[in-house]
């Protein structure tokens, strides 16, 4: 328990002085751009990264028009794109894997800033779960109930939190633990997906059915996160 806690202590002060993450950088580039957080994306993107192959902006475009989003400026979709494309590499290597963390703010900001942060990341990344059709085993699935759990919290319980910053780094460090645990050896091209696959310019996007009020099935979860 005691080298748990030392663990803890050691990670507070590498958070206090981490200004690596790019927190900055993904709000600067997504200023304008608010359908959802910056933490729920970058979740959505660390996901489809676990079981597909890196892409393009053009194919991070068709992903985020078939989720009924507005395409963000090339500044933007340049970012992603990029981070994408690290992501993948991180997870690859077993070793650089561990050095994965999710996108929240440093410890600058509130707790309870951090706690939400960390529930939007774990919503955007069992999305981005269901976008890249990623099968479970029984164990990754009690993996992923678990981190549905996080993606649970509201803003109206977040009280409880305040100052728990030990209960805090127990559900980050399991957080940015489960895209290694997912990340998949044989991943697939994005274009492939069945999201985006067949996508013609005679067919209607998400965002097109969903100005006409008939919104497939397929993306209903989406819409109630």
């Amino acid at each position: 328990m005691q080298a748990f806690r030392n663990f803890l202590d050691k990670r507070v002060k590498q958070k206090m002085s981490d200004f690596l993450s790019g927190w900055q950088d993904w709000q600067t580039a997504f200023q304008d751009w608010h359908d959802v957080s910056i933490s729920e994306l970058h979740g959505l993107m660390s996901a489809i990264m676990t079981a597909c192959q890196p892409t393009d902006t053009d194919g991070w475009t068709l992903i985020l028009q078939e989720l009924s989003f507005d395409v963000p400026n090339l500044e933007a979709l340049t970012l992603l794109s990029e981070y994408a494309e690290d992501v993948s590499f991180m997870l690859k290597d077993n070793d650089d894997a561990y050095g994965y963390e999710p996108l929240v703010p440093d410890d600058e900001h509130e707790l309870s800033e951090r706690f939400l942060a960390l529930k939007d990341w774990a919503g955007g990344f069992i999305t981005g779960l269901g976008v890249a059709e990623v099968a479970l085993s029984a164990d990754e699935n009690e993996q992923v109930a678990d981190l549905a759990k996080i993606a649970s919290i509201r803003p109206d319980e977040n009280d409880e939190f305040d100052g728990d910053e030990e209960g805090y780094l127990h559900l980050f460090e399991f957080a940015r633990m489960v895209p290694v645990l997912l990340f998949r050896k044989n991943r697939k091209n994005i274009k492939e997906l069945s999201i985006i696959k067949g996508l013609s310019p005679e067919r209607l996007t998400a965002q097109e059915h969903q100005q006409e009020k008939q919104l497939p099935p397929v993306f209903d979860v989406m819409q109630k996160q």
